[in-house]
């Protein structure tokens, strides 16, 4: 009799989201970002008719569409971890590098330019590890 745990591990643990360039499987190096579409045109880019698109839009904020996010990669063959667009359709997979302009529509992301109402102070205290409250700004008051 097998024991539980074992059973459960003949399922497999990758998805297969296969890497044109160099011919090999990708394996995820982040969690996945979900998206939002939250204009009509958003919507009909992604097959929903413009009726239907403008009435979403008008009922809820917010819509998000279903099988799509960001995700980060590592590829074997790269050495390295790249951004991907990936859009689910049944039990396939399309990806294609992440534009600029998805990242403002992805869920939980943190902007890269960091929060505009945090001090300059802040920020690169937040940067250091094990400081001091004192720094060169501070002693220079003195």
């Amino acid at each position: 009799m097998l024991k539980r745990c074992e059973r459960n591990r003949k399922r497999s643990k990758r998805r297969a989201i296969f890497y044109p360039i160099h011919r090999c499987y990708l394996d995820s190096a982040s969690q996945k970002y979900s998206l939002y579409a939250d204009t009509a045109g958003q919507l009909q880019q992604r097959g929903v008719r413009r009726k239907e698109a403008m009435m979403l839009v008008a009922s809820q904020t917010t819509i998000s569409p279903d099988g799509e996010w960001l995700e980060a990669f590592w590829c074997d063959q790269c050495q390295g971890i790249e951004w991907y667009y990936v859009k689910k359709k049944d039990r396939v997979y399309e990806i294609s590098l992440a534009p600029a302009e998805l990242w403002q529509r992805a869920v939980g992301v943190i902007s890269p330019e960091g929060n505009s109402s945090v001090g300059e102070f802040t920020r690169r205290h937040a940067r250091m590890r094990g400081y001091d409250v004192k720094d060169e700004f501070d002693l220079k008051r003195i």
